[in-house]
This record gives structure tokens, C-alpha cells and sequence, in this order.
């Protein structure tokens, strides 16, 4: 179950996710990825050769790494900078969620 978040102190409007700004790049690339896991899908459907699969599982795998480690990036230099600027206790909160992340990343 994804980490609940709480609301903002200073109003739903004030707070943006690091990501925002490319949020459309990364939808864009979520289709993609999701094209590529219907055409795997569909080579098994059709009995591909294995090799030919497994290679695009690592394609697949390889493209949700990017958004991953992007996403990561972002949060790092936006939520994670920001809770770092006021000092208290969310900074440490966002480090250790970032710290999290990391570790769900790296066992993947």
C-alpha cells in the first residue's frame, strides 16, 4: 500500500510535486511504456521467440527505470530541497521517504 501523504500546512494550491513541470513528458512516457507492455503481451500471445521477449522485458524494464530514477531526481531537488529550506521535521520525513524509495528501487 502507497505511503499516505499529508495535506499541505499552507493550502492544496501552495504545493506542487517536483515533477509537475515535466508531467506531460512523463505521461507521454508512461503510454509508451504501456504500448510496450501490451506488444509483449502480444508476442506471447503469439508464441515469439523467448529471446525476442525477454528482450523487450528488459526494454520495458529499462524505460520504468528512467521514469523511476527521474521521478526520484525530482523529488530530490524539489520536495525533498524544499522541506530542507524550512528546517523542521519534514525535512527529515522527505529524506527518509526518499531514502525508501532508493531502497524499493535498488531491490526491484
Amino acid at each position: 500500500m502507497a505511503p499516505q501523504h499529508e495535506p499541505d500546512p499552507n493550502g492544496p494550491d501552495t504545493h506542487h510535486h517536483g515533477y509537475i513541470s515535466d508531467q506531460s513528458r512523463y505521461i507521454s512516457r508512461m503510454k509508451r511504456i504501456e504500448g510496450q507492455a501490451r506488444g509483449i503481451a502480444k508476442m506471447i500471445d503469439e508464441e515469439k521467440y523467448c529471446i525476442d521477449i525477454l528482450t523487450q522485458i528488459s526494454a520495458l524494464t529499462r524505460a520504468l527505470q528512467g521514469v523511476a530514477t527521474g521521478l526520484l531526481d525530482d523529488h530530490l531537488r524539489h520536495c525533498v530541497l524544499d522541506a530542507a529550506k524550512q528546517g523542521d521535521a519534514a525535512a527529515e520525513e522527505k529524506l527518509r521517504e526518499a531514502s525508501d524509495a532508493i531502497n524499493r528501487l535498488v531491490r526491484s
